[in-house]
């Protein structure tokens, strides 16, 4: 990377921001790779994403502002940090994913139970993140919780788009839609969660 930033002039032009394109979709390649590939796929599509990672620390290095080492370095840290019960004399918690949540929640000084999740993320998985947070956050608002199969949630999801395409419905933003009504919905009862 040292050598492609200084004599190709591609290389060189690159930002963070020029590179985002490139990071979403070595990211969706490395996902495809899990989801239909092989061994021999995954192998190369996680070094296409880990070069997403070097290049960006690339860019921070010369800029002066952290290089991978910092990179790596923090992630260790958070690691051990984030699992006092394998690397120090803590107790395995009885829910790994609430503690997860609490201890994340306390390290990066959140107050509120949806701040974090990233605006980029697809309305689904937005919606996702935001149910899990309320749960695990013990937000007290009502979701629905009945059992359903993957292959269910699949075909049901993929029914909506169908519908809502056939009836005019811009299927994405109806859902965006929604989604913001929910997070107010959590944010509102969040608040009135943090006084207890």
């Amino acid at each position: 990377m040292h050598r492609l930033r200084r004599e190709c002039p591609w290389d060189a032009e690159q930002t963070h921001r020029s590179l985002v394109t490139y990071l979403v979709e070595e990211t969706g390649e490395v996902v495809d790779a899990i989801e239909t590939g092989d061994d021999t796929d995954l192998r190369e599509e996680l070094g296409d994403l880990l070069l997403q990672v070097y290049f960006h620390s690339e860019i921070a290095s010369q800029e002066g502002r952290f290089t991978l080492d910092d990179v790596a370095a923090g992630v260790a840290d958070k690691l051990i940090v984030r699992h006092p019960y394998v690397f120090g004399d803590g107790e395995l918690p009885q829910d790994l994913e609430v503690s997860w949540e609490a201890r994340k929640r306390a390290e990066k000084g959140r107050t509120g139970a949806l701040e974090g999740i990233p605006q980029s993320l697809s309305v689904v998985a937005r919606a996702a993140k935001v149910a899990s947070r309320a749960r695990k956050h013990h937000v007290p608002i009502d979701l629905p919780a009945e059992p359903i199969t993957a292959e269910e949630a699949g075909r049901g999801i993929l029914e909506l788009v169908l519908r809502a395409q056939a009836s005019g419905v811009d299927p994405d933003q109806a859902a965006r839609d929604a989604l913001r009504a929910l997070e107010a919905e959590v944010r509102s009862a969040d608040t009135g969660a943090g006084e207890r």
